[in-house]
């Protein structure tokens, strides 16, 4: 069986549960507590170098680290990646560019230290510098989304998972989200997907 090493809180471990519960494949759950260190421990290390989480267990010897990655190992051959066309899949690539550059350093940092670490006071000044950058994130997301159901070719694919994982919990990160009713209507029609299950819940295959 799948093995996942995550924590549940993380958005980017998040994806990965996300993507497997739509895949209603089995996977094994292990938590590990990177605030706490035991993602630095020699025996994790072994497994993923970079210490963070997530890290995919494929068999006995065999770790894919990187969220990105993992989303693409588990989705090929699957309806959530496009199959035979190069620019519907560099477009998906796209996008998930878009969310580790230009949107998880601003929203998802920021949520790390408001509602992770909970340290706002602590963290004040590189919240409200992250501002900027998370609504311009938002700002081109909307664009977006106003003109289509969905980021890629009118379906929902890794790249709607990827972009949503840190998104719908950006009110965390300190961003207000009643202004942007494209990403709001976006939200239901990823929870109306198969197998949907919510960032708090625990996984079950």
């Amino acid at each position: 069986m799948y093995k996942l090493f995550q924590m549940q809180d993380s958005g980017n471990c998040y994806k990965v549960r996300l993507l497997l519960s739509h895949l209603n494949m089995p996977c094994e759950m292990i938590e590990t507590d990177i605030i706490n260190g035991e993602s630095r421990t020699a025996s994790y290390l072994e497994k993923n170098p970079n210490g963070k989480t997530p890290t995919f267990q494929v068999d006995e010897t065999t770790y894919l680290a990187e969220s990105t990655a993992i989303l693409y190992y588990l989705a090929a051959g699957t309806d959530y990646f496009p199959a035979n066309d190069k620019l519907l899949q560099a477009q998906v690539l796209q996008w998930m560019a878009f969310e580790q550059y230009s949107h998880e350093p601003y929203i998802a940092t920021s949520r790390f230290w408001i509602s992770l670490l909970k340290q706002p006071t602590e963290y004040a000044e590189q919240i409200k510098e992250k501002q900027p950058g998370g609504y311009a994130a938002l700002d081109v997301m909307e664009q977006h989304l106003d003109k289509n159901e969905f980021f890629v070719g009118g379906t929902y694919t890794i790249a709607d998972i990827a972009l949503y994982a840190y998104t719908h919990v950006a009110d965390e990160g300190g961003f207000d989200l009643k202004g942007y009713p494209a990403i709001n209507s976006w939200f239901q029609r990823v929870v109306n997907q198969p197998g949907y299950i919510a960032i708090t819940e625990p996984y079950r295959n």
